[in-house]
């Protein structure tokens, strides 16, 4: 088995587009959520809140033609990609193009627009609205694909669109394929644009927040006053690499992935069940040889719905007894394909710098969710050896990823 490691991160979020960006909003308590004047004209949709990327930065390089297949999300996708390559010092290497590295990237779906303009054919019986991208950006493997054709990748591509757990299944899956000898390096994570569609995916379901008024109090994640998820957008990587090559190298090493747990509940498409939340948890641990002892913080995948809470509580207490834990997508609501990624990002920067960050919003915690170290109110400066981060999805798809500080 080999050892794999972090040698570069990179994230595009509603609060910035660098961890100092960032941890500077977090250190102020700002949320990312916003009231979307634009949705409007959607007089059906209850929620009407997001936390939208109101801007990032393109590189002049990405010019047309480079762009000409990618919607939305597979530039931010390829933006980030390249913003951690350059992070882990293998921009224009070698390795890219010789077949020993990868990408494991996902996304819940594609571009909007591509979907619109489709639309658009089935509802006026034309295809005029059709072009030779429409497809290209609309599939749910257009960050991936598009990253192979940009960086000129050879090696494996595992696309993963499996809802929230896009993004931290594609670390594992791309983890996986260092351990057991398949890749060298992998460039990980996932991303997803915003648009009203994928509100009124949880709008109908009655799990949106309905605080119009009040974008900045919510979500709420854990709290006796929260009512429902925010949706957002953004990008998340990591660059994976096996350790014996990133030692040779020289390579900045942030932390070593220890373990990934992922199964499915089997029983329900929307429903969570604590049971097997737990049981993946405990995945995690056994592949990772550490016991839930040596677990010092818990990133919660703590979308702020009713059942969600409570069942991902309840599962934590159960297999890692009262551990500090926070959700992050308090500050940037739920960004569905990209949570996984933007969060085990953070969750790193988080043990690297000491700093663990508070649930925004989180006044007073529900009574029927498990008692746990509920980070709160102000940054925790703590130690932190080993995190768990965990996320979610529809389907009653489970993961969990297992990072170590990194020591030689």
């Amino acid at each position: 088995m080999k050892r794999v490691v972090v040698t570069g991160m990179s994230g595009i979020t509603s609060l910035g587009e660098s961890a100092d960006q960032v941890f500077e909003q977090f250190a102020q308590g700002r949320s990312g959520i916003r009231y979307m004047p634009d949705w409007e004209i959607y007089t059906d949709l209850r929620s009407k809140l997001a936390g939208p990327v109101e801007s990032f930065t393109v590189p002049k390089h990405f010019n047309r033609k480079v762009t000409r297949g990618m919607g939305r999300v597979a530039l931010m996708s390829v933006v980030c990609a390249e913003k951690a390559l350059e992070n882990a010092g293998l921009l224009n290497a070698n390795i890219l193009k010789n077949g020993e590295a990868g990408v494991a990237f996902g996304s819940s779906a594609g571009s909007v627009d591509a979907v619109r303009e489709f639309g658009s054919m089935l509802l006026d019986h034309n295809m005029s609205q059709l072009n030779a991208t429409t497809y290209i950006r609309m599939m749910s493997h257009t960050s991936a694909v598009n990253m192979t054709i940009y960086f000129g990748l050879k090696g494996l591509t595992l696309p993963t669109s499996s809802a929230c757990t896009s993004g931290s299944m594609a670390i594992g899956q791309a983890y996986e394929a260092i351990k057991y000898g398949k890749q060298t390096v992998m460039i990980a994570g996932g991303a997803e644009e915003l648009s009203a569609a994928g509100s009124a995916v949880f709008d109908v379901l009655l799990a949106t927040s309905m605080k119009n008024s009040q974008p900045e109090a919510t979500p709420r994640p854990f709290d006796s006053d929260r009512d429902g998820l925010v949706v957002g957008e953004g990008a998340g990587c990591l660059i994976l690499e096996e350790y014996e090559h990133a030692k040779a190298r020289g390579a900045t090493i942030y932390a070593e992935v220890l373990g990934y747990g992922s199964n499915t509940d089997g029983q329900h498409v929307t429903r969570p069940d604590s049971e097997m939340m737990g049981h993946c948890m405990g995945l995690a641990l056994k592949d990772a040889h550490v016991s839930a002892e040596d677990i010092d913080y818990v990133c919660a995948h703590g979308t702020s719905t009713d059942q969600g809470d409570i069942a991902e509580t309840q599962a934590t207490l159960r297999i890692l007894g009262k551990k500090p834990i926070s959700s992050l997508k308090s500050y940037f609501g739920h960004t569905l394909g990209a949570c996984g990624a933007i969060e085990a990002w953070l969750s790193i920067e988080m043990m690297q710098r000491a700093q663990f960050i508070p649930t925004l919003n989180l006044d007073s915690v529900d009574p029927s969710c498990a008692e746990l170290d509920y980070i709160r109110g102000e940054i925790r400066n703590m130690p932190a050896e080993i995190i768990m981060s965990n996320n979610f999805a529809f389907g009653g798809i489970n993961t969990s990823l297992i990072f170590k500080n990194f020591k030689v």
